[in-house]
């Protein structure tokens, strides 16, 4: 299912059942898996790992080489997870040497037209981009993430599972999981309540997420303080913890 115009390099591994559109410009050392679509004048480059049953339209650039310029042509890659869809001139560089050598798009991901995925980033899975969402070098982006469109996240930020970030927003610090950002530069405004309701978290487990932002977002006290409060005064389930460890591990310092 190869359109007799596209250009596929004899060392690629394409499974049999892939549709590849016209103009298409697949490289040497990219592996695509069964029941992929990848749309006309798309490039696929080397190194470039695409899983089952995504969908790539056309004119989208994926495995470029990553803007950097410590970078000199050396070997490094690209994995695109199962059921992604990358949405007309989206961009995604591969990664970095210095960076860990590969970029990563988790399974199920939604990444929106003019979309931009830097090197060395890593999406968790079922992730949404709006369009012309960009994202910065070593970005990692946790679990049932929403970005709206026309965001900038700054080089080596990180998201949290669940976060939502508004539209039009300089993101510059991390975001903790489970919460509302947006702003330039973005701020918090709460709990992703109506995201949470949609993936089915219980009420008991709102009522607890919004205690310890409370805490630690509210009223004033240090991370270290408002850890110890969480602990003495919040039910330790598992979406506390990982809200509680997020900030607590956060290098760059988390978005307030």
């Amino acid at each position: 299912m190869i359109h007799p115009t596209a250009i596929v390099d004899p060392l690629a591994e394409i499974d049999s059942n892939v549709s590849i559109g016209p103009y298409a410009l697949i490289k040497s050392d990219v592996h695509i898996g069964s029941g992929t679509t990848i749309g006309p004048y798309t490039t696929i480059e080397q190194y470039t790992t695409i899983g089952e049953n995504c969908r790539i339209f056309q004119y989208a650039s994926v495995g470029g080489a990553p803007q950097d310029l410590k970078f000199h042509g050396e070997k490094t890659h690209l994995k695109i997870g199962r059921g992604t869809i990358i949405r007309e001139f989206v961009t995604i560089n591969r990664g970095t040497e210095s960076g860990g050598g590969i970029t990563e798009v988790g399974e199920e991901n939604y990444l929106m037209a003019y979309t931009h995925i830097a090197h060395d980033c890593k999406t968790g899975k079922q992730v949404i981009l709006a369009n012309n969402s960009t994202l910065a070098g070593h970005i990692i982006i946790g679990d049932n993430v929403t970005v709206g469109g026309l965001v900038a996240i700054h080089q080596f930020v990180q998201i949290g599972d669940f976060a939502y970030i508004g539209g039009k927003s300089a993101v510059v610090k991390d975001i903790p999981p489970y919460v509302i950002a947006s702003g330039d530069r973005a701020t918090l405004h709460g709990l992703n309540n109506v995201g949470l309701k949609r993936h089915n978290f219980p009420k008991s487990t709102l009522q607890e997420l919004k205690k310890a932002y409370r805490i630690f977002f509210r009223i004033g006290l240090t991370v270290k303080q408002a850890s110890e409060r969480v602990k003495a005064e919040v039910e330790q389930i598992a979406e506390v913890k990982n809200f509680v460890e997020f900030i607590i591990k956060s290098n760059r310092g988390v978005t307030r």
